[in-house]
C-alpha cells in the first residue's frame, strides 16, 4: 500500500524561498508542512538542527548517551535523518544539518537566507512550545509567513479541549465521545521539491555519525535491532498490514510480553514518535483493512484503539499544567513515595533479584524497547507494587533509554501504572514471578537477556533463590554471588504497598486533593514508623540484599 499520490508540477511559478524545519515529522509522506513549503517556492531549505539539549554526549551518564537520550535513541534518530536525506535527494533536494540551540540557529538562518515562509509541524511538548513561540515571534516581526500544521496527531488536542469547555477529558471513553470520527485529508505525496537555495555563510553539515558526535560504540555490547527511518517504517507497516487476520483480531490486553525474536506487536511506536510514520496514514490504512474483513476488534483494544490512546494522552498532557510532575499536577494523587536510591539503582541496573523484572530492564538498556506488558510489569514493581519508589524517577529512566520515548505517552503511562492518575485499582499488582511464567514457563526470555541464568532449571528460573545449592552449583549460578538475592520479599512488600496506597488515597480524599508538603512528610514518617515496628532493621537488611 502506498501513500496517496498527487504530483507537484515541476513547472510551478517561481517565488521566494521557504524554510522547512524538521524536528519530528521525519518523513516525506503525509507531510503538510513540507508540501506547503514546496508550493509556489523558488527554493526550499529543508533543515534539521542537532540540539545539544538532547544530543550532547554525557560521559558521566549511567549508560552510553546524552543526559536525556540513550545511545539507542540517538542512533535511531541519526538513521532516520540519513533516510530522510536520501528521500529528499530523490526529490531533487537534500537535508541541511546545523548544530546549536535551535531557536538561535533558526533566527540566524532566517537572517541569512531569502526566506518568506517558515514551515514546521506543530508540537505539543512543552520544550518545543517555548521554542516555537520564540521563533514564531521573530518570524512574524520580520514579515515571514509561519505555517505550522497539526500532523503529528490525528486530532488537534486544542480542539478537543475547547469542545470540553477548556478542560482535557480525563477518561478514554469521554475522549472518544468528544473526538468523534476524525476528518482529515492526507497531504499529497511529492514527486519533486524546489532545489535548495544559496546557504550563504552557514556551514552546512552532513548527517553525522555516532562517532562524529563523540560516542564510542564499543561501550555497549548489543544495540536495538530496530532501524530508524521512513523507509523502514513503511516496510514494517506493510508487513503488519499484510496479515489482515492478525490486524482484525488484535487485542492489546493479549499478546506475549516475552516474545522477543518476533515481538507480539507492530513495533511502530518509535516510528510514530519520530514521525517517520504518519499516524494519520496509519489510521487510514487500518480503516481500509477493517472494510475488507468480516469482523474486527474495536477501541480500546484494537490497533485503531491504540492510536486513539496515543491521541488521548497527547490531549490530556497538552491541557494539564505540570503533567510530568506529581507536585502542582491537579490530576495526580499526592503520594509520599520513598526516596531509596539504592532500590532505584538496583531496578535500573537489572539487579533486583527477580529475573522477570531484571530481564526486562536488560532489554530496555540493550534494545531501548520492550513489550507494553513488560513495561507495565517493571513500572508496577518500582512504584505501587513492590519498591514504592517515585514514578518520576522511573519515568526519567524510561524517557532516556526508550527509542520510542514520547513525553505525553511516557508520563501518561507512569501516572497510570503508579495509580497516580487514570487508573486507581492499586490492589491489582503484577507478580514479578507468576506473570512472566504464565507466558514463558520455560524462561527463554530470561535465558536470553540474563545469560547467567541460562542453565537454571525452569522450575527455579523465576525464583532462583529457592533452588537448592546443588542445583545452583550445577547451573553455575550461585544466588548472592553470581546473581543477586531479591531486594525485597514480594509478598511482604506488595502487602505493605497496598496499605500505603490506601492511606495515601484516604489522605487525598480527606483533603480533597489539596495535600501539602507537610501532610506528605507526616504520612511518610508514619510509614517509616510502621516499617520499624514490623521489622527491627529493614533498611540494613535491604541494603545487604542489594549488594
Amino acid at each position: 500500500m502506498k501513500p496517496p499520490l498527487s504530483l507537484l508540477n515541476p513547472n510551478m511559478p517561481s517565488g521566494s524561498g521557504s524554510l522547512m524545519w524538521f524536528r519530528k515529522g521525519l518523513r516525506v509522506h503525509d507531510n503538510p508542512a513540507l508540501e506547503y513549503a514546496s508550493r509556489g517556492s523558488s527554493c526550499v531549505y529543508p533543515l534539521f538542527v542537532i540540539d545539544p539539549h538532547y544530543m550532547e554526549l554525557d560521559p558521566d551518564a549511567y549508560s552510553p548517551g546524552s543526559t536525556r537520550a540513550g545511545i539507542n535513541r540517538i542512533r535511531f534518530l541519526l538513521e532516520s535523518l540519513a533516510d530522510l536525506d536520501s528521500s529528499l535527494k530523490k526529490l531533487g533536494s537534500r537535508l541541511l544539518v546545523l548544530k546549536g540551540e535551535p531557536s538561535e540557529v533558526l533566527i540566524r538562518c532566517l537572517n541569512e537566507w531569502d526566506v518568506r515562509k517558515l514551515c514546521f509541524e506543530y508540537d505539543t511538548d512543552p520544550y518545543y512550545q517555548a521554542l516555537d513561540d520564540k521563533v514564531k515571534n521573530y518570524a512574524s516581526a520580520a514579515g515571514i509567513e509561519v505555517f505550522s500544521p497539526v500532523s503529528h496527531t490525528i486530532f488537534d488536542p486544542a480542539d478537543i479541549i475547547e469542545k470540553n469547555g477548556g478542560r482535557p477529558p480525563l477518561s478514554y471513553q469521554s475522549f472518544l465521545k468528544l473526538a468523534g470520527e476524525p476528518s482529515f485529508s492526507l497531504s499529497v505525496e511529492l514527486s519533486w521539491t524546489p532545489p535548495v537555495g544559496d546557504v550563504g555563510r552557514c556551514e552546512i553539515l552532513q548527517v553525522p555519525t555516532l562517532k562524529e558526535l563523540g560516542y564510542v560504540e564499543k561501550h555497549q555490547d548489543e544495540f536495538t535491532p530496530f532501524r530508524g527511518g521512513e523507509s523502514e517504517a513503511l516496510r514494517r507497516l506493510r508487513e503488519s498490514l499484510s496479515d489482515k487476520e492478525w490486524v482484525a483480531n488484535f487485542e492489546k490486553p493479549k499478546g506475549d510480553p516475552s516474545a522477543y525474536i518476533k515481538p507480539a506487536t507492530t513495533v511502530l511506536s518509535p516510528y510514530l514518535k519520530f514521525g517517520c510514520l504518519s499516524s494519520r496514514y496509519f489510521y487510514q490504512c487500518l480503516k481500509d483493512v477493517y472494510k475488507n474483513v468480516k469482523r474486527h476488534t474495536s477501541p480500546p483494544v484494537s490497533l485503531v484503539g491504540q492510536l486513539l490512546w496515543r491521541e488521548f494522552f497527547y490531549t490530556v498532557a497538552f491541557g494539564t499544567p505540570n503533567f510530568d510532575k506529581m507536585k502542582g499536577n491537579k490530576i495526580c494523587k499526592q503520594i509520599p513515595w520513598n526516596d531509596d536510591d539504592k532500590l532505584l539503582a538496583a531496578w535500573r541496573a537489572a539487579r533486583t533479584g527477580y529475573p522477570w523484572i531484571d530481564a526486562i530492564m536488560v532489554q530496555l538498556r540493550k534494545w531501548g524497547w520492550m513489550h507494553h506488558l513488560a513495561r507495565h510489569s517493571v513500572a508496577c514493581f518500582l512504584t505501587r507494587g513492590d519498591l514504592f519508589v517515585h514514578w518520576e524517577k522511573g519515568r526519567d529512566i524510561f524517557e532516556r533509554l526508550l527509542i520510542d520515548s514520547d513525553w505525553a505517552i511516557n508520563n501518561g503511562n507512569w501516572l497510570w501504572q503508579s495509580c497516580s492518575s487514570f487508573f486507581y485499582q492499586y490492589n491489582r499488582i503484577y507478580s514479578p514471578i507468576s506473570f512472566g511464567r504464565k507466558y514463558d514457563p520455560n524462561g527463554n526470555y530470561i535465558r536470553h537477556f540474563l545469560p547467567i541464568l541460562k542453565d537454571m532449571p525452569k522450575e527455579y528460573i523465576y525464583e532462583p533463590w529457592t533452588a537448592p545449592l546443588s542445583v545452583q552449583t550445577k547451573a553455575k549460578c550461585i544466588i548472592g554471588r553470581d546473581y543477586p538475592k531479591p531486594v525485597i520479599s514480594h509478598d511482604t512488600a506488595s502487602n505493605e504497598c497496598r496499605k500505603k496506597m490506601g492511606e495515601a488515597y484516604a489522605l487525598n480524599q480527606r483533603l480533597k486533593g489539596l495535600v501539602s508538603e507537610e501532610d506528605l512528610r507526616k504520612l511518610r514518617r508514619k510509614f517509616d514508623e510502621d516499617e520499624d515496628k514490623q521489622e527491627p532493621k529493614p533498611r540494613r537488611q535491604r541494603q545487604k540484599l542489594i549488594k
